[in-house]
């Protein structure tokens, strides 16, 4: 009687423990990321490979929606950090978790607001079709007197599709 109490208790806190571990994975096993609304305000924005969130406002559940795979602990180390200021202040950030590889791939997915007389290079070149050397030109021709000014020195570097993604991705002075 002994042995079947102890093999019964024992099959029961293996149920206990797949359990624990099924309700622990994402709600979104989907490789496609989910699409979000577009706002004025750079919550989300359509980059043509899916929707990416900022950075700097995005909820926990927004980030689990658009990130496949991301786990709690890794929207809880997104959160932590902000507000960001660039894109390489996230790579430093999150490369403390994971490799550049995984930090690239979250990239897909997020991204720092751009101020246009304040972000570096790498942060610039988040938008679609900007090159290394036309982010430093960008550079170079501050400051922006207006987001407009900005917008249209950008608009000879990139598609009218690409420019309407940049504007999502301002985020101030």
């Amino acid at each position: 009687m002994n042995r079947k109490s102890t093999f019964i208790s024992l099959l029961l806190l293996c149920m206990i423990v797949l359990a624990a571990c099924a309700s622990a994975t994402p709600a979104s096993s989907s490789s496609t990321p989910t699409n979000g609304t577009n706002s004025s305000a750079g919550q989300s924005s359509d980059s043509g490979n899916g929707t990416k969130v900022n950075l700097n406002t995005a909820s926990g559940d927004e980030f689990a929606a658009a990130i496949p795979g991301l786990g709690n602990r890794m929207v809880r180390e997104f959160m932590e950090y902000r507000p960001y200021i660039s894109i390489q202040q996230f790579r430093r950030e999150l490369g403390k978790y994971v490799d550049d590889t995984q930090v690239a791939e979250y990239e897909k997915y997020v991204y720092v607001p751009i101020a246009i007389n304040d972000s570096d290079s790498e942060t610039l070149q988040q938008i679609p079709g900007l090159s290394a050397e036309e982010a430093a030109s960008l550079i170079s021709a501050r400051p922006f007197s207006s987001t407009e000014d900005f917008l249209t020195k950008l608009s000879g570097y990139i598609s009218v599709d690409e420019l309407e993604i940049a504007k999502t991705y301002l985020g101030g002075n």
